[in-house]
């Protein structure tokens, strides 16, 4: 299979740190071995019996799940350990985090939400709660965060998108996703049902559900960013939505998830943590 020597190939990076190490999670449904990095607290070597709250994040189109680390947040343990929270990022291939109807192969969505986050919940000292779990990315990732929450609202509490593809549709000859979706001309329903923008209805209005997007103004995803925090605002569905000068780069999302783990930070407070 392919997902199976692609997953193979990879290899632990030469700029891991104390604290960041690779898990190596089991997928029965790519059948594969799949990475994923995960990033502890300074406190949790010493804090034996304390659990805590995690936090994912996602990569976009192109990367990896070392992308976060090794590009985009070098100093992603210290906003670990700053906010006491697991941070674990995982393995996405260019899937969009969907389980592609065109691809059988790629069961994104199955594999974090029913295999992944089981098997980190049973590796490490978490809080197996939503309301201890987030889930972010940017990019493709930022759909795909906001995807698996919005679908999932047992297993993620909050979720955010920085730069996030909220509206598939108007770049529908990009990045692959004719391969997971087929045609756009040809397959308008799949597209409509796979975009997350659809999904806004479905979303509680009680502020229960924490959400928060962050796009640069001269992002080139930042027109379809407007129209979901306007749908949103319409569907009367809670959520922090921030704009400031920047563009769809690591620079930008380097400075914004600073501001989202606090987001996320707040959201875990209502539980205690």
């Amino acid at each position: 299979m392919f997902f199976a020597a692609a997953f193979a190939a990879l290899f632990v990076p030469a700029f891991a740190q104390q604290n960041e190490e690779v898990f190596n999670s089991k997928s029965a449904v790519m059948n594969a071995e799949i990475p994923a990095y995960v990033i502890l607290p300074d406190s949790y070597a010493a804090s034996p019996k304390r659990t805590y709250p995690t936090v994912y994040l996602l990569h976009g189109y192109g990367g990896n799940y070392t992308v976060w680390l090794k590009r985009t947040k070098p100093d992603l343990q210290k906003l670990a350990s700053a906010f006491d929270t697991i941070i674990v990022c995982p393995e996405g291939a260019a899937s969009w985090y969907w389980d592609a109807p065109k691809n059988p192969a790629s069961k994104f969505e199955t594999y974090i939400t029913t295999e992944l986050v089981p098997q980190i919940d049973a590796k490490y000292r978490t809080v197996k709660s939503p309301s201890a779990r987030a889930i972010s990315g940017f990019s493709m990732g930022g759909h795909g965060a906001l995807w698996l929450a919005f679908r999932h609202r047992k297993i993620f509490g909050a979720c955010g998108a920085l730069s996030g593809g909220v509206d598939i549709r108007p770049f529908s000859d990009n990045w692959k996703m004719i391969e997971s979706l087929g045609e756009l001309a040809d397959n308008k329903d799949v597209w409509d049902s796979h975009t997350v923008i659809n999904l806004i209805y479905t979303l509680p209005r009680d502020g229960s559900f924490a959400i928060y997007i962050d796009c640069g103004v001269n992002d080139f995803f930042y027109q379809v960013n407007e129209e979901f925090h306007k749908q949103l605002l319409y569907n009367r569905v809670p959520h922090d939505y921030i704009t400031r000068p920047g563009a769809h780069n690591h620079e930008y999302w380097n400075n914004a998830i600073d501001y989202q783990m606090l987001f996320f930070k707040k959201f875990f407070a209502r539980s205690g943590l």
